[in-house]
């Protein structure tokens, strides 16, 4: 009896926590959202396929769970037409070198207590999506960054694809790695932290950094960052298998002294010897010597008010560079700048590849709206444009290895997609000119945009000057 009873016991509860469960037993596809279907009808189609780019004219795009399921074929019977007459369709946009606000703890670290400042994932991706940006290379992640991730990939937040590098470096701190098995063990850790790349920085010794490099290979993972400093006079050493991708034009122009040519095409030729491509990143240096002369360059910027008003408030109250200014920091910065310009039209004629970044999140540079300005100066810089739309779709897919999810306009690939109002191959500023994108098969409309952008705006502005977003009561909260 007491047998049976336990049964009958057991089984009404099972069937109690079934009913406050209702999708406990749903697999990962059945809690996934439901996406529309969209056609675009008559549009002019930019695919970026690297053997045939050739523009289709008034094409017709079919889009069905996230995916683009046909081009000139066959349209559905149900569906959410979209009027693509005298517009323009480019792959999602690509920013190769962000660093995404997350929560944070500026508060000494206690037992059961954790961040200080929690922000809204949403917002923090708004200024990404709103510009067309549908994938983002992360470079100082932390587990913070996953959990972000992980909120797009369910359905919460409307956002970019993240792909995530742990910075490693050297020094005295105890995060920071000094010998080859302290630096190869930083690199195991992030393998099984769940990290696919690693960016190096600039404080590692020789020794250390090609340690990195080699076990970052033995684990399947790619590299990405600085040239360490120890290599100044002897860049040669720092072009080592598996080091991939340089961050920053600017990181060339430290090992340059008078800012040549010469200079320019020599270290082209060691990248292409060695295969590591080049993040651009040169607004970085153009908002750094705005900042040296004034903090009102950040300070009227028009688009500080889609920044998180802690992060704003440093910016113009507590601003990194204007704090270190100096003449001579300034001529510097303004050499490098110059410099930047002969780097991408050597690494390009060297056909070396270069992929868009903005270092976006550091003072000055707001995410989204940075990678626009990035693709106006390669082209000023000497870029096609075609070459400058390529740099930052069709190339950073491949070196991120999802180029077989995005990065062109092919069937089968997702639906990361920006439809402009005017044809960018005519005029690189054209991908400001945005009617609509598609993030991961989500349409966001023009009207939808300017809702999202204005919202945040909105929120931004009504807590400027409230006590807890100034960035010296940081730590009060």
């Amino acid at each position: 009896m007491k047998y049976y009873l336990k049964i009958i016991l057991l089984l009404i509860t099972l069937i109690a926590y079934g009913c406050a469960n209702p999708t406990s037993n749903k697999t990962k596809e059945e809690n996934q959202q439901e996406f529309d279907t969209y056609v675009i009808k008559n549009v002019n189609v930019i695919p970026m396929t690297e053997n045939n780019n050739e523009v289709i004219k008034s094409a017709t795009v079919v889009i069905q769970n996230q995916k683009i399921i046909s081009i000139n074929d066959t349209l559905p019977k149900d569906s959410n037409v979209i009027d693509g007459t005298g517009k323009w369709l480019i792959p999602g946009l690509i920013d190769m070198h962000v660093h995404s606000i997350t929560d944070i703890n500026f508060k000494e670290n206690k037992p059961t207590e954790g961040a200080n400042y929690f922000l809204n994932t949403q917002d923090v991706m708004v200024p990404f999506i709103t510009n067309g940006v549908t994938t983002i290379f992360d470079l100082d992640s932390r587990i913070e960054h996953f959990a972000q991730r992980n909120e797009i990939i369910e359905g919460k937040v409307i956002g970019p694809r993240m792909a995530l590098a742990p910075l490693i470096d050297g020094g005295d701190n105890g995060k920071k790695v000094n010998t080859p098995e302290q630096g190869r063990q930083a690199v195991r850790i992030a393998k099984a932290n769940g990290y696919n790349f690693i960016k190096v920085y600039s404080f590692l010794n020789a020794e250390t950094f090609k340690a990195i490099v080699d076990e970052a290979e033995k684990q399947g993972l790619k590299v990405v960052g600085h040239i360490p400093d120890v290599f100044k006079g002897n860049l040669e050493e720092v072009f080592v298998p598996n080091f991939g991708l340089v961050a920053h034009a600017e990181e060339y122009s430290k090992h340059s002294k008078d800012f040549t040519v010469e200079d320019a095409e020599y270290f082209a030729q060691l990248a292409k010897k060695n295969n590591t491509w080049l993040t651009s990143s040169l607004t970085t240096m153009i908002w750094i010597g705005k900042q040296l002369r004034s903090v009102d360059s950040v300070r009227n910027s028009e688009t500080l008010k889609y920044v998180y008003p802690l992060i704003s408030n440093r910016w113009v109250n507590s601003n990194f560079y204007y704090n270190q200014t100096s003449p001579e920091f300034i001529t510097r910065v303004d050499n490098l700048i110059d410099f930047q310009e002969k780097l991408i039209k050597a690494f390009n004629e060297a056909k070396v590849p270069i992929v868009a970044g903005t270092d976006a999140g550091i003072p000055g540079i707001v995410p989204g709206f940075s990678l626009q300005d990035e693709l106006e100066l390669l082209a000023a810089y000497g870029m096609t444009n075609e070459q400058v739309l390529a740099s930052a779709t069709r190339l950073p897919a491949q070196w991120l290895g999802i180029d077989h999810k995005v990065g062109t306009i092919e069937v089968g690939k997702y639906a990361d997609l920006l439809l402009l109002d005017k044809n960018p191959l005519e005029n690189i500023k054209n991908t400001r000119k945005i009617q609509g994108v598609f993030v991961n098969g989500t349409w966001l409309d023009k009207k939808k945009i300017e809702t999202m952008l204005s919202d945040l705006a909105k929120w931004n502005t009504s807590m400027k000057d409230n006590d807890r977003y100034q960035w010296e009561n940081r730590r009060n909260y």
